[in-house]
């Protein structure tokens, strides 16, 4: 106790010290004075926003507490108040410029307030917004058709609704009515949304709120840097081959993963892992989900979709977030086999599939491919992650770097061997990179992985900057 109170103490310390150093930062557009030009500096952007004449920071937080959820929580010691976007930049209410290292997992895939996803989005809402469930409208099905083609095999029929949490309810109990098990495996350390099946499917991620349900079984997180097995992907894939057998009848109605894990740090699945867990699924009769939600549409750089970096072809794939960057929007797209299982029930959803909220996700595709996203992804996500390899070598608080493309993580341990989790580090970092004008995200179990995902939109010199950034602050504590 009395060493923890000790680096507390030295925590303080180091704020208040540091206070004078970062408020400098904290000038508008990050320019800081010559006299201070250590301070990294960020890189021109030729955009400014609008004067702001809204309620201030405190003012919104005051009402958020009175009238909002109790259970909402925000970022930062000082919450910001975005009140403006542009491509991988944010603005708060004085015109600060923020660069944004962590909402493309968020929402935001091809860039905050994208002219090309704005137009199409405002062509179609001038016309009608509404006619997904009783007639026809093309915006749908032409997304649909685009959509189909970047899937592998004979993923084609798409079920369009309004959330991932929508997404991966609908996929599981498309795999239990195919199957006619109820039986469900999922990872120990999985995010899949905040609704009753996939808050059961959930498990132990950051926010510990898995509600339980009977047929909901959780295996062994296969995570390269905790687990026990190291990176032997089969060794992980055995535990659920096991919960098959002891655990359930010998059948199973699905499994569910994501092929990196966003919410519960960034986590890639050991090599080797979902070809030797999907086999043992479909020889129990059940059919593999690959949640997408997060690491699909060109994220990883190297593929379109995460579990391609795994080689395998799911039978159930879902997705949101970055489908419609920033559009409520979620999806479904499995075989025609498995799709015709619905027919045998009343299935529809409301306001899933509408046309303004297609015709945005179809542009969203289109500007990923002229705009050569996934490349950019692969280009300048590998060259961040370089830097923060090299940040891991210089300090010994980076226990880990992983992740592929535009989808990073950087876990902080106070010890190496021991990997003891940082997470009073963590956050104290994280409130003096903001500061300093970069925002990121922090997840997994212990709240102590920096989740890194912008826009893809992001270039080098923006990663030189965080990674500046980070560095400074590093060097600080």
């Amino acid at each position: 106790m009395q060493r923890f109170m000790a680096r507390r103490v030295l925590l303080g310390s180091n704020y208040v010290r540091l206070q004078r150093c970062f408020s400098q930062a904290a000038q508008k557009d990050n320019s800081v004075p010559e006299s201070d030009a250590v301070l990294p500096k960020m890189p021109p952007f030729n955009y400014s926003p609008p004067p702001y004449t809204g309620p201030s920071a405190d003012e919104i937080l005051a009402k958020r507490k009175e009238f909002l959820s109790p259970s909402l929580f925000h970022f930062y010691t000082k919450p910001l108040n975005v009140v403006d976007g542009k491509m991988q930049y944010l603005f708060d209410e004085n015109g600060r410029r923020y660069l944004d290292a962590f909402g493309g997992i968020a929402t935001v895939s091809c860039g905050h307030c994208h002219p090309d996803v704005i137009e199409s989005t405002i062509n179609q809402i001038k016309r009608v917004q509404h006619s997904t469930v009783l007639y026809l409208n093309n915006a749908i099905a032409d997304f649909a058709q685009a959509l189909a083609s970047k899937m592998p095999g004979n993923l084609k029929v798409v079920f369009f609704t309004n959330s991932g949490t929508e997404a991966n309810e609908l996929a599981l109990m498309i795999a239990r009515l195919y199957t006619g098990c109820h039986d469900v495996i999922s990872l120990r350390n999985a995010y899949h949304g905040n609704a009753a099946a996939t808050m059961g499917a959930t498990a132990q991620c950051i926010w510990k709120f898995n509600v339980l349900q009977s047929g909901v079984h959780h295996a062994v997180n296969p995570d390269p840097y905790r687990g026990i097995f190291g990176s032997d992907g089969e060794k992980y894939a055995k535990d659920v081959h096991d919960l098959i057998q002891f655990g359930t009848s010998g059948h199973v109605a699905a499994f569910i993963s994501e092929a990196i894990q966003g919410v519960g740090g960034i986590v890639e699945l050991a090599p080797g892992y979902l070809p030797a867990v999907y086999s043992t699924i479909r020889k129990a009769g059940g059919l593999c989900i690959a949640d997408e939600v997060q690491c699909g549409f060109a994220r990883t750089g190297s593929h379109f979709w995460g579990f391609e970096n795994q080689g395998v072809i799911p039978d159930i794939v879902t997705m949101a977030k970055g489908i419609g960057n920033g559009i409520p929007l979620g999806a479904v797209v499995t075989t025609p086999e498995i799709a015709e299982v619905l027919t045998r029930r009343s299935y529809f959803n409301t306001f899933g599939g509408n046309p303004v909220c297609t015709a945005a996700g179809h542009a969203v595709l289109r500007v990923i491919e002229n705009e050569k996203l996934q490349e950019n992804a692969l280009v300048v996500g590998s060259y961040l992650k370089q830097r923060l390899a090299a940040l891991q070598d210089k300090y010994e608080i980076i226990g880990d770097v992983r992740g592929k493309g535009c989808m990073l993580g950087v876990e902080l341990v106070t010890d190496r061997e021991l990997k003891t989790p940082a997470k009073a580090e963590t956050l104290h970092i994280m409130d003096r990179m903001k500061e300093m004008g970069v925002l990121v995200g922090k997840g997994g179990f212990y709240g102590n992985v920096f989740r890194i995902t912008p826009p893809l939109c992001f270039t080098k010199e923006d990663a030189d900057f965080f990674a500046d950034v980070m560095d400074y602050t590093m060097s600080k504590m």
